[in-house]
């Protein structure tokens, strides 16, 4: 049987557990004196944007693709009014860390308007790269996940470049869970068209930078949040360790800065292409919701 549709999501929300501890840390330097080299899942510091949350627990990007998996668990496919009533849920008396994207969406919502006029403007990559659930869900049926995946980022990040990078992503792993390469896979979405130019000539950068260090690749395309730098680095990711998860997500987060996004993104693309047994099993048996997103990608099947 088969593993590979539900290491995708696996190995996504892993990546972001993996990077909790460490997560915007831009310092490398400060990353090597505080943790060493970060192997297990652990729990963030005090002065962390995510602190009081404990070891296995995910950030907030983690926390939105649970939500997103439940949400289609329950109704058995996506639907944008469901997902964005479960998701203002999260956010209410929510624990944790609201970026300016999260904050203003709420306020949208707040205002009463539809969810497809609630996102920010933000480039963010996290809420692309949040998707695994959806295509684990579609990954049989190309323009429904195409479709989902946009509404879906829509709601947080109406913004043209996380679009585009959210559609990248769901092309590349769709390719990836039919038995392509990851240079395959990635030369076809860029083929198809990228509906952003900056980002399309970062990510056909990013796929000459497989043979180079990864701490330098990822500094120089930038460390932080936005989609323009934190897609072409997790594209250098996997390129550089197409069969070897567990290193890709290890340094991932010794790469620093927004390591939680980037290894959404990167775990959900290995996971596809390696199946569960290249995920370490004290990740998965580390993550707090493990038996919790076992039992959700089971119903989503099962409504399929």
């Amino acid at each position: 049987m088969t593993t590979q549709p539900r290491a995708m999501v696996l190995a996504s929300f892993a990546a972001d557990s993996l990077a909790l501890g460490a997560h915007w840390i831009y310092d490398t330097a400060e990353i090597d004196r505080l943790f060493g080299r970060v192997e297990e899942l652990l729990a963030p510091r005090a002065d962390s944007p995510h602190q009081g949350k404990e070891r296995g627990a995910f950030t907030h990007y983690g926390d939105q693709a649970l939500v997103l998996l439940e949400s289609v668990a329950t109704g058995g496919e996506f639907s944008l009014d469901r997902f964005a009533g479960d998701w203002r849920a999260l956010f209410t008396g929510y624990q944790g860390y609201l970026d300016k994207a999260t904050a203003t969406t709420l306020e949208n919502m707040e205002r009463g308007l539809p969810a497809e006029q609630c996102g920010s403007r933000s480039s963010d990559l996290g809420g692309a790269a949040r998707i695994a659930p959806l295509v684990h869900c579609y990954r049989q049926d190309r323009q429904s996940l195409l479709a989902s995946v946009r509404a879906q980022t829509m709601l947080t990040h109406n913004n043209p470049a996380t679009l585009a990078g959210a559609e990248f992503i769901a092309k590349v792993a769709f390719e990836m869970l039919r038995g392509a390469n990851p240079d395959a896979a990635m030369e076809q979405a860029l083929e198809e068209g990228v509906a952003d130019i900056d980002l399309d000539i970062r990510l056909r950068s990013a796929l000459d930078s497989g043979v180079k260090e990864s701490r330098t690749v990822i500094r120089q395309f930038g460390q932080m949040c936005g989609v323009a730098a934190a897609l072409p680095g997790a594209v250098h990711l996997v390129l550089r360790y197409p069969d070897d998860l567990r290193t890709a997500l290890i340094e991932n987060v010794m790469a620093g800065g927004d390591s939680a996004a980037r290894g959404l993104v990167v775990g959900m693309l290995l996971g596809a292409r390696l199946g569960e047994e290249a995920i370490p099993e004290s990740w998965l048996r580390g993550m707090r919701a493990y038996a919790r997103i076992i039992d959700l990608l089971a119903a989503v099947d099962a409504s399929r």
